[in-house]
């Protein structure tokens, strides 16, 4: 094969800046490189040359290559030079920001009302919850729990503190577990969270930058927490169909270089869009610009789950933009009709996705145990912001959950809740059908928690919410997930028997 010819430098470091002259040159790189003016596979100049080039020490060069190296973007390859082999997740590396400056400006925005209700009264057992994002505690395996407690009791003789990446026993589970997920992956380049919502916080306020955009489906799960706009960054709502998240309609907003954010404004992000006071383009492009979040398996709050065909595009439209993917998998081990689809991650060549796992949807909530799936420098930079936060998930929730996966218990256990689930969604759609046909449209989901309905004549939704209250049912209305008016509902068959399910939607009915 021949070799590739070199790129082509013509431009030289500042030396009346303030700014070091290696940083200049890796600042320069990464603007390059996010720019998409230096795509991946490109060779950069011998490092002589590149001395020249720039009017410096060939020791400045080598001290600009290892930065770069020790960040994932480049790489030097026997006989082939130094080549680019990253241009998303690890242009955020370098300067990322300390979360401990927004930390310190108490920066958890509120939630809204309505969310704050529904949080409230989640814990008021006399409401009937047919919206709830949780497994009904009455399919908890008890018999499998108290074996692994046994386990436990016998085996663990101290808890100190873990390592802030996770116990060893449980990364490497997981890393076996991600095997089903059609991922092939280290175990060091899997970090334990105390919750998949605790690694878009590390993610949020360590990877990007306040001021960037994040791109989301319309509806999203996101919409209904405050993670990403706490942290100073802006939603943009992207359109469904029946097939999850539309690539194409992606592709567009990202060549247009805006969307629609949270507060329904519009929001700038290409490449002539406005820097924060005092940024230059090198820092913008090291601190990271636009991000795309996406659940698609089982999506939350509609249920759509993404064919094969269409993660393939979604890819190729996020390659095409370096658009990076935050992949939240939380209800992967929950499809209960047909075959299961492999993670986006299983198409990533060039570390353009993050993947986020749960064990609260499919076991325990109340175990605080979730996992991020990403380049090991990426594990690395996480680590230290979770040690910050709470020096390392809880330890014996980490050896219960390892437990789980490597004794066998953990599948044997999905095979009979997928059964159940599937049997709850049947029960469910037959009540609506009898209840609303004529009346609402929904979907039929292949696996997960959610049925999303929406009414065909306009709703007063806050006034549903709150008569539906009054009457002892909890519901999630869809404008909390939305970025508008959706005149829509999240119903979830998972926390409910069939029967208290179908007496809800009764009253449900009743009050529409």
């Amino acid at each position: 094969m021949a070799r590739s010819a070199p790129l082509d430098i013509d431009w030289a470091p500042d030396r009346t800046s303030g700014t070091p002259v290696t940083d200049q040159i890796v600042g320069f790189m990464c603007e390059r490189i996010s720019s998409g003016a230096w795509p991946i596979g490109s060779r950069l100049p011998s490092q002589r040359a590149m001395a020249e080039r720039f009017g410096v020490n060939r020791s400045t060069v080598i001290a600009a290559i290892e930065e770069l190296a020790d960040y994932g973007i480049v790489e030097g390859r026997r006989g082939a030079g130094t080549r680019i082999v990253s241009n998303t997740w690890s242009l955020m590396l370098p300067g990322a920001p300390d979360w401990a400056d927004y930390v310190s400006s108490g920066f958890f925005k509120a939630n809204n009302t309505t969310i704050q209700t529904i949080n409230r009264l989640e814990f008021d057992h006399a409401k009937t919850r047919i919206g709830t994002g949780e497994i009904d505690p009455r399919l908890f395996p008890r018999d499998m729990w108290r074996r692994v407690a046994r386990e436990a009791a016998d085996e663990i003789d101290s808890l100190g503190y873990p390592p802030p990446e996770g116990l060893d026993v449980l990364r490497e589970a997981i890393a076996v577990h991600m095997r089903d997920w059609g991922v092939t992956c280290r175990p060091e380049e899997v970090l334990v969270s105390s919750g998949a919502l605790q690694g878009l916080q590390m993610i949020s306020v360590s990877l990007l930058s306040s001021g960037s955009t994040v791109y989301a489906e319309a509806p999203s799960y996101i919409k209904s927490l405050q993670v990403f706009q706490s942290a100073g960054m802006r939603l943009a709502g992207v359109p469904m169909d029946k097939y999850g998240l539309d690539a194409n309609a992606l592709g567009r907003m990202l060549g247009e270089g805006a969307g629609e954010d949270a507060d329904g404004g519009r929001v700038s992000t290409g490449p002539g869009a406005a820097l924060a006071p005092g940024m230059s383009r090198a820092s913008a492009a090291r601190t990271g610009g636009s991000v795309l979040y996406t659940i698609p398996t089982n999506h939350n709050p509609t249920g759509r789950t993404m064919p094969e065909q269409r993660r393939h595009a979604l890819i190729e439209a996020c390659v095409a933009n370096r658009l990076p993917i935050i992949e939240d998998c939380a209800y992967q081990d929950l499809v209960f009709e047909g075959e299961s689809p492999r993670a986006l991650k299983s198409f990533d060549e060039n570390g353009m996705v993050i993947t986020l796992g749960s064990a609260s949807k499919s076991l325990a909530p109340g175990l605080r145990i979730g996992w991020v799936v990403a380049d090991e420098r990426i594990v690395h930079r996480l680590a230290d912001v979770k040690m910050q936060m709470d020096y390392g998930a809880s330890a014996l929730s980490q050896w219960v959950f390892a437990r789980f996966l490597t004794s066998g218990l953990y599948a044997e256990y999905l095979e009979g809740l997928r059964m159940e689930l599937r049997c709850r969604r049947d029960a469910a759609l037959e009540t609506l059908d009898r209840l609303f046909a004529g009346r609402a449209r929904w979907n039929m989901p292949r696996g997960g928690f959610y049925i999303w309905l929406t009414f065909d004549e306009p709703v007063r939704m806050g006034r549903l919410f709150q008569r539906a209250i009054d009457h002892g049912v909890l519901l999630n209305p869809g404008d909390i997930y939305d970025f508008q008016g959706d005149n829509a509902l999240r119903l979830s068959y998972a926390y409910t028997t069939p029967e208290e399910f179908a007496a809800a939607a009764q009253t449900l009915a009743e009050l529409v």
